[in-house]
Parts: structure tokens; C-alpha cells; sequence
């Protein structure tokens, strides 16, 4: 049996495609081990997709909490790494398994972890990429891309907007969206709504208010294949800080990503002038509030329109 490294990271989309960089920088850094990544089963595809996995293990928890336990068999890893937050709890959970190494971040709780110190004010791919090259595993934090996925897609060419987001706080209001959607119709473009499970009734709305048929509104919450699919076959994907923005990046699609209240510098895509960041900057907000953030509410349709155009009429891709 090939010796195991235990990676961390039980959160969600996005956050397992901005950690794509540091689970590439595992991967070399320990050639012929097999690299087991704890997170969401219903993550499997998305983990399938990421050329520096070889093994799902099955470990989810509320929110952005630390998974209870781990379901793990057989000998303990000779190495686990904390890609999920900065201790002691996810620490912890991991030296339960025995492991050889533990490489995390230092904290208080856990003084006999020897890592570098945990900076709050950091880009989260710049974060774990720090992680792993402090421990002698390099990392790029632009080393997103994923390979092209298989199969067609769905609306290729088309404008896709996805207007929802798991809190109420990153949600642009519905009638701008639907503002957006029919002036990009008027000028000639297909667009196509999706959503999460859950969202439906937001996509009907907005779908019904601009005019759009049924063929264009992907409801229920695509499966992973179809809306990588979907996104790398893009003209443009308009979305919230949301999983959807990352799958954009992921597969090199041009995008216009509305921030708020989480800044871009926290998690946005890298500079590249395919990727408009809209952020309006003012006091700290609540990512988890019910209501809409006061930054976000600043962005106008005419700004998400015309960083839309700006990218349909010809910016580099």
C-alpha cells in the first residue's frame, strides 16, 4: 500500500477550487503517496475534477464548522494537512488519526504544532499556498485552472447569471438582475439563468420579469459535469461571491463576480482582465446577515452591464 497523505478541507464549491493550488503543491511536494482529501461526498465530482486528488473521504459539518470525526480506515496517514481552518479543533480531529506529520498553522491551543503564524487579512489561496511552502512545498496561487471538462455544454456561447448565493447577504437583488438580463437580450445575446436547489422560484422570477422560456432557466441545482460544462463553454458568467464564480475561473470563462460583503481581496479571482471584481469598500459587513450588504446595494445594473459588454466585445479570453 502506497503511504497516505490526509488533506482537510470539509467546506464547500468554492472553497475546494481556491484550495486547488495548495492540494496541487501536496501532491508534489509527496510524490507516490496517495493524497486522500477529507470533504462534502456531495463534493465527489468536483473532487474527481481536481487533477491532484486521488481518494474521497466522506466529512461534512454545519456552516463552516470542523466534521465531529473522520471516517478513517487502515494505517494512519503518514502526513496530515489542515487546508481547513486555523485550529486547535481541526487539528485536533486530524491527530486522531495518528498521523506522522501534522503541517497547520501554529495556534495557542495547540502549542506543540510547529507552523506559521495565521494572518486574518490574507487572500484564502494566498493563505494555504503560504502553509504549504513554509513547510518546503511550494505553491502558486494562480494555479487554478482545471482540465477542460467532458461532455457538451448545455448553452454554449450563452450569457450565464446565477443570481443566487447561500446567504442572503451576497444576494444582488433580483429585479437588477433581471435589468441586466434584459438589456443583454435586447442586444442579442442568449442568456441563461441557474440556480442552487432552492432557488427555483428566484429563477422563475427573474425568468418571467425578462422574458426568458424555460430552456434558458437551468433550475434545481445542475450537477457538477453539466455546469462546469455550462461555464467553460461561457461567453460571460455573472454571479455573486458564490461557488459559480470560482467554476468560472476554473475553466478560464470570462466573469463578472458582484462582491459584498466579503472583499475581492479576500476571495477574489486573480488580476486578469477576463475577471471583473465589482466591490464597493466601506465598514466590515455580515456575510451570514438576512438582508442584502450595504456595499453590495451600492453596485448599479448599468456597472454589472457594461462589465459584461466590456467582456463580450472582445476583452483577451
Amino acid at each position: 500500500m502506497r503511504p497516505r497523505v490526509l488533506v482537510l478541507r470539509a467546506l464547500g464549491l468554492g472553497d475546494l477550487l481556491a484550495g486547488v493550488p495548495a492540494l496541487r503543491a501536496v501532491r508534489r511536494g509527496f510524490p507516490g503517496h496517495e493524497v486522500v482529501l477529507a470533504a462534502p461526498e456531495a463534493l465527489g465530482d468536483v473532487v474527481a475534477a481536481v487533477d491532484a486528488v486521488d481518494t474521497l473521504l466522506p466529512a461534512s459539518a454545519p456552516g463552516r464548522a470542523v466534521p465531529v470525526r473522520l471516517p478513517w480506515s487502515g494505517p494512519p496517514p503518514e502526513v496530515a494537512v489542515d487546508l481547513h481552518g486555523k485550529g486547535p479543533s481541526s487539528h485536533l480531529l486530524l491527530e486522531r488519526t495518528r498521523a506522522g506529520r501534522l503541517l497547520a498553522f501554529a495556534h495557542p491551543g495547540t502549542p506543540h504544532v510547529v507552523g506559521p503564524r495565521w494572518t486574518a487579512d490574507e487572500h484564502e489561496r494566498h493563505r494555504w499556498c503560504r502553509l504549504l511552502a513554509w513547510y518546503g512545498a511550494p505553491a502558486d496561487p494562480c494555479d487554478l485552472r482545471l482540465p477542460p471538462p467532458e461532455g457538451p455544454s448545455p448553452a454554449p456561447g450563452a450569457v450565464v447569471v446565477h443570481p443566487g448565493a447561500a446567504a442572503a447577504a451576497r444576494r444582488w437583488p433580483p429585479e437588477r438582475y433581471t435589468a441586466v438580463v434584459r438589456e443583454l437580450r435586447r442586444r442579442g445575446h442568449r442568456v441563461v439563468l441557474t440556480g442552487g436547489p432552492g432557488e427555483d422560484a428566484l429563477l422563475a422570477r427573474i425568468a418571467g420579469a425578462a422574458g426568458l422560456d424555460g430552456a434558458d432557466v437551468l433550475a434545481g441545482g445542475l450537477p457538477f459535469r453539466r455546469l462546469a460544462a455550462l461555464c467553460a463553454g461561457a461567453a460571460v458568467v455573472v454571479s455573486g461571491d458564490t461557488g459559480v464564480a470560482h467554476v468560472a475561473v476554473a475553466y478560464g470563462a470570462p466573469s463578472v463576480t458582484l462582491f459584498g460583503p466579503v472583499p475581492p481581496y479576500l476571495w477574489g479571482p486573480p488580476p486578469d482582465p477576463r475577471h471583473a471584481v465589482l466591490w464597493r469598500p466601506g465598514p466590515p459587513g455580515d456575510p451570514h446577515a438576512r438582508r442584502p450588504d450595504p456595499g453590495l446595494l451600492r453596485i448599479g445594473p448599468d456597472e454589472v452591464l457594461g462589465a459584461a459588454l466590456a467582456r463580450l466585445d472582445g476583452l483577451p479570453t
